[in-house]
């Protein structure tokens, strides 16, 4: 595994220094190199900490490389709009996650996550694009973590069918008052997704009348 981690090691730095240099020399103006860039760094790195069995800050620098990779790219292209505020946030949210281990998957660190990249994202939404509260597709995205582990923890898949349809109707109800107001579109999702809690009613009760 050394001899791997030497050769990712001096492979990966001779490809980036090449790399450079040919876009110095034939694009200066785009620094197109910084993309292959973090990937060959992730490399060695990687493997190094597979070899001394440290996932967990294996996870820890790569997120921070992608992070720095993604704030460089937008410094570079698009310095006047920070996206990558928006890219931060779940890979920090793997990062956390991975450390806290087994107790990544309690319903309290799922209801604390979801709440905070509410708030994260409604705080983003409102300082650099008040116009459009789009806000609400990561919202109805991260409702489901929670959800998804009370529910099947529980084993109440009925109430998990319920619980999601009450949830994309009042979405795609909320997505059209906000964006198509004049247009009633939202009743053919919705009739599709009544089906959901409908079909595994049935099944519930037939298969409690097998067991009878």
């Amino acid at each position: 595994m050394k001899q791997e981690i030497v050769f990712a090691t001096l492979g990966s730095m001779m490809t980036i220094v090449f790399l450079m240099i040919v876009n110095l020399l034939t694009s200066p103006e785009h620094l197109w190199f910084l993309y292959p860039s973090h990937i060959l760094i992730l490399w060695p790195v990687s493997l190094y900490f597979l070899n001394e069995k440290q996932y967990k800050f294996g996870v820890l620098f790569a997120g921070l490389v992608i992070i720095f990779f993604l704030s460089i790219n937008n410094y570079f292209n698009s310095p006047g709009h920070p996206w990558v505020l928006y890219a931060a946030y779940p890979i920090v949210l793997i990062v956390v996650l991975t450390f806290l281990g087994k107790a990544s998957i309690k319903l309290s660190v799922a209801i604390i996550g979801s709440l905070a990249a509410i708030l994260y994202y409604s705080i983003l939404n409102y300082y650099f694009s008040p116009g459009y509260p789009w806000a609400v597709y990561p919202a109805y995205a991260v409702l489901w973590w929670p959800a998804l582990i009370y529910f099947i923890k529980s084993k109440r898949y009925f109430g998990l069918s319920v619980f999601g349809t009450f949830l994309t109707v009042v979405f795609f109800i909320v997505i059209r008052a906000i964006s198509t107001p004049n247009v009633i579109w939202e009743v053919f999702p919705i009739f599709l997704i009544l089906w959901w809690p409908l079909s595994m009613y049935f099944y519930g009760s037939n298969k409690r009348t097998r067991e009878v």
